[in-house]
């Protein structure tokens, strides 16, 4: 649906986000505020965030990982080396509700912008901290880095087509998409209790925590055995079948883990005498026999198509899906009934196409206006807004404090 640009509808309308951060982490968790009506202003350095580097691919000379990762924002550029820029910094924060920052360790501390620091001319304010390991730890100073953290976290001991094959890492950056939806919705419960409380407080997240909530099932089955998980390909740990299975032409994923599910599929499938076989007769005897019943079933289901196999499932009820890659998603009625691809006019790219909300809501819907800034784009209307004359902004370019577009 078409929406007015800059006049967010979204239940966050009214918070003043400050970004100060850069690549992946913290700019996810401000793409989700700004996605629900936040005003998030990205403070980049005077080269931009480094992601503006990431390239290729590129649209017309801008990035697309930028772009992607900084839709819906406003964009400043500062140079914090300069005394005068933090002193413009440090007045944003105190009429912010929010500062997100994923720098590392005592960066924010020497500018004088510690918690501490803006806590005491801002006490509402929300301070919202990404970094690799949290703020307190042992492993506290380390820099975070998403294949670090999946490895820490047990995530890629548990991924991969089986055991005794090389760690597998989650294709995605899962660990710094999963920290900066976690600080998003830190800062919205944080939120909540300063309209209640008049005071904000800190909010500390890590791609390390972000990357152990994913092992929520396999931890489970360590706590109850003792006994590590393996990686099981795309097999369920404690369901079966519960995977990708090869048709004649692709793949697709089947979900007939309970019983009924499964008797249901053993008739699309044309064998319901496997039921009567001893090792697969319930769950609990499928998955210690789980490599024996899936070359059984990649027999009968390779005979046809996925198109052909998903027609009869979907008659029976079954959960069944297929293996769609980035392309075939993009495509799909379901991803674009529910706004999932959206479109957004860019200053230089042009019309270019994005990843939606993935929350609906209905009485204050979020929405995508706005594609990312190009550098320093919003600088002088944001300075305006704080205050700042024309002349003063003028100087303040010219000494190189500041960058405008």
């Amino acid at each position: 649906m078409d929406r007015q640009v800059n006049a967010p509808t979204g239940p966050l309308t009214g918070m003043r986000v400050i970004e100060l951060a850069h690549i992946m982490a913290g700019p996810v968790c401000g793409l989700m505020l700004a996605d629900m009506g936040a005003d998030v202003i990205k403070v980049e350095k005077p080269t931009g965030d480094d992601s503006r580097r990431f390239v290729p691919p590129e649209i017309n000379g801008e990035a697309a990982a930028y772009m992607m990762m900084n839709r819906n924002k406003r964009g400043i550029a500062v140079n914090l080396k300069d005394p005068d820029a933090v002193d413009i910094l440090r007045k944003l924060l105190a009429e912010a509700d929010v500062v997100i920052e994923n720098y590392r360790k005592g960066t924010m501390e020497k500018l004088g912008l510690s918690y501490e620091d803006l806590a005491a001319i801002n006490p509402r304010l929300i301070y919202c901290e990404i970094s690799g390991f949290g703020r307190t730890g042992p492993y506290a100073d380390r820099g975070g880095f998403d294949l670090i953290a999946q490895g820490m976290s047990g995530l890629m001991s548990i991924t991969g087509e089986g055991p005794g094959r090389p760690p597998v890492k989650v294709a995605a950056p899962i660990s710094d998409i999963n920290a900066g939806i976690m600080g998003a919705m830190g800062v919205c419960a944080a939120y909540s209790n300063m309209l209640q409380t008049g005071l904000g407080q800190r909010v500390d997240t890590s791609l390390f925590e972000a990357a152990i909530v994913q092992t929520y099932w396999q931890s489970a089955i360590a706590f109850a055995t003792g006994n590590k998980p393996e990686p099981l390909g795309s097999a369920h740990p404690i369901n079966a079948p519960y995977q990708a299975f090869q048709t004649s032409d692709g793949w697709i994923n089947v979900g007939a883990a309970n019983q009924s599910n499964w008797l249901r599929f053993l008739d699309v499938i044309g064998a319901p005498e496997l039921n009567d076989d001893p090792r697969f007769s319930s769950n609990a005897l499928r998955i210690p026999n789980l490599p024996a019943l899936v070359e059984i079933l990649n027999g009968y289901l390779s005979q046809d198509t996925t198109e052909n196999w998903l027609r009869r499932m979907e008659d029976a009820q079954l959960p069944a899906g297929p293996v769609n890659d980035i392309l075939q998603m993009h495509a799909d009625p379901q991803a674009r009934a529910r706004e999932m691809i959206v479109e957004v006019d860019h200053a230089t790219a042009g019309r270019i196409e994005t990843i939606g909300h993935p929350v609906k809501y209905s009485r204050t819907p979020a929405s995508i206006d706005q594609a990312a800034p190009v550098l320093g784009q919003h600088t002088r209307e944001v300075l305006a807004e704080v205050g700042f004359d024309d002349a003063r902004i003028d100087a303040l370019i010219r000494s190189n404090a500041v960058i405008a577009a």
